[in-house]
């Protein structure tokens, strides 16, 4: 891929800096087609799913009747939380908003450790994974209500915090179906 990097105004505080990725001609390595599947490009997260889908069906895992696409729409949200959490505390930092940038960079992290422990299928704790949710969707919470007073102003700030809240949505759907996984206490 080719990165290009420009200037557009958005703001009256200033230009804001844009990325645009290009895909660039090349050798490309087709996906293995899963059998009884088009033989079309896959995505990396369809990819994903697949072999947690295969790892979880394998074993005696305590989430592995949990719905593969309600997993993938978290994960998806967590991941597009964590890149705009990343690209506003980027630009809050230029712009000297110090708060929401460390509220913006902590986000970011809890939300990759978060996806990073729904894709160890041989890891799942039903109790730390609800326990580690609800931290995110706290986290989520408060990064989205920092970003929200800066919402009128600055553009990535009212982005990221639509982004957490999408997260945030998807995150207790997904407690919710967790919720009546998990054995009587």
């Amino acid at each position: 891929m080719l990165v290009t990097v420009g200037s557009t105004p958005f703001s009256p505080r200033g230009p804001r800096r844009s990325i645009r990725l290009e895909r660039v001609a090349g050798p490309q390595t087709p996906a293995a087609p899963t059998p009884g599947a088009p033989e079309t490009a896959r995505c990396g997260m369809n990819m994903t799913m697949d072999m947690m889908k295969g790892a979880m069906s394998a074993s005696d895992m305590p989430m592995k009747d949990m719905d593969m696409s309600m997993m993938q729409e978290c994960m998806e949200a967590l991941s597009a939380c964590m890149q705009a959490c990343i690209m506003c505390a980027d630009a809050d930092a230029g712009e000297g908003m110090g708060r929401c940038a460390a509220m913006c960079a902590n986000c970011a992290d809890v939300c990759d450790t978060m996806m990073r422990m729904m894709l160890r299928t041989t890891g799942y704790d039903m109790q730390v994974m609800m326990s580690m949710m609800e931290t995110c969707v706290m986290m989520c919470r408060a990064c989205s209500a920092e970003c929200m007073m800066h919402a009128e102003m600055s553009e990535h700030c009212r982005m990221c915090a639509m982004a957490c809240d999408q997260a945030v949505m998807a995150m207790e759907k997904m407690m919710g179906a967790m919720k009546g996984m998990m054995p009587a206490s």
